[in-house]
């Protein structure tokens, strides 16, 4: 079968099967004598193994390191279980990033007025992203440079200031 129809089975573009084949997760595929590569149903299943472990969000190396484990029938499955031990872990980490990035910005929602003025917590914590570590979020004490135009107060304003002017009219 042409390209397109293994990619078809497998439910991947035509495209993503050739970046495979480039990465050397497919092995070389057998072409005819006009040079059109021809796929059979070993690689069809083989390119829907890369597609699961992308879905399940392994890396492209670990999906090597699995397909490798995967045809050698001489495995042991304690090595497949460490790589989706090790991934688990990687995923942990990241839900638990996702989570405090999703507190954070459901503090700085709570603090906004969401009206017609300027004044707003969102934009003031993004600009200053410089005061905060990675990952926390918190209102700094030190003066920040605010390059917006001063419309008559200084450009000099600390954080404190602003959260304390909020609400009031100019």
């Amino acid at each position: 079968m042409n390209i397109g129809q293994a990619a078809a089975l497998a439910g991947l573009s035509t495209k993503m099967v050739r970046h495979y084949e480039g990465l050397g997760l497919l092995t070389q595929v057998a072409r005819s004598d006009a040079g059109y590569r021809q796929y059979g149903m070993a690689e069809v299943h083989t390119l829907r193994f890369i597609r699961r472990g992308r879905e399940l969000g392994f890396s492209m190396a670990e999906i090597g390191e699995l397909l490798e484990l995967w045809q050698d029938r001489g495995r042991a499955s304690a090595d497949v279980k460490h790589i989706a031990q090790v991934h688990v872990a990687d995923l942990d980490r990241r839900i638990a990033e996702m989570t405090s990035m999703k507190r954070s910005l459901e503090a700085l929602v709570q603090c906004c007025q969401g009206n017609d003025r300027p004044d707003c917590p969102i934009l003031d914590e993004l600009a200053d992203a410089e005061a905060t570590a990675p990952g926390q979020t918190g209102v700094s004490e030190k003066t920040v440079h605010d390059p917006r135009p001063a419309q008559g107060r200084g450009t000099q304003v600390s954080k404190a200031s602003k959260s304390s002017t909020r609400g009031k009219p100019p």
